[in-house]
């Protein structure tokens, strides 16, 4: 047998296999929940890639940015030239920024709340709280009133959640978890962010 006889009959082995599987699997009648997080870039940006995927379904998508505050964004102004997605910035920037964390907690639990009210409306099939993550590792919000939200969703809705060190609690009630590794970084090498890579 030549080797691309070969290689066709190894192919056709993992494609029934693979076939297999997916016969196997069952579709969950709900929203998932997705956790992004890591050291590594790339949290918020897969969660924008998850956002255009569904609105090429024509489903109906929300946004909540924790931190970002008044940061203009590529992405930001990408989604508003579409105008198809409910977009919320209520963060303050970044908790060095303000210097005040009664001022952090509010603006936390602002979002979360309209977090909330986008995901038990039964709007929307896609909610992404952007950097929640963060709010949750300074504990300007409960983990399990998030896990509580995340339960009481309408089951319509799937829900992203970014920002790097995520809690254990979330990561074990998610149905995904992408944890990005950073291998090398140009901030390291002195390279300030750059627009359309960055931000």
């Amino acid at each position: 047998m030549s080797d691309a006889e070969t290689h066709k009959e190894e192919m056709k082995k993992v494609q029934a296999k693979h076939r297999a599987k997916v016969a196997e699997a069952e579709d969950p009648g709900r929203g998932l929940v997705l956790v992004h997080t890591g050291k590594g870039k790339g949290k918020s940006s897969s969660a924008f890639g998850v956002v255009i995927r569904a609105l090429g379904w024509k489903q109906k998508v929300g946004v909540v940015q924790f931190i970002k505050g008044k940061w203009i964004t590529g992405e930001k102004r990408f989604f508003d030239s579409l105008g198809d997605v409910t977009w919320h910035t209520m963060g303050e920037g970044f908790t060095w920024d303000t210097q005040d964390r009664d001022r952090d907690i509010a603006a936390a639990e602002a979002a979360f709340a309209k977090g909330v009210e986008m995901m038990q409306s039964g709007d929307y099939d896609l909610v992404v709280l952007d950097e929640i993550n963060i709010a949750l590792r300074y504990e300007y919000l409960d983990i399990h009133a998030v896990i509580d939200s995340l339960k009481a969703r309408d089951a319509r809705t799937g829900v992203i959640l970014t920002g790097r060190d995520a809690k254990p609690e979330l990561m074990d009630y998610a149905d995904l978890v992408t944890e990005m590794t950073e291998v090398k970084h140009p901030y390291k090498a002195g390279i300030k962010a750059q627009r359309g890579v960055d931000f």
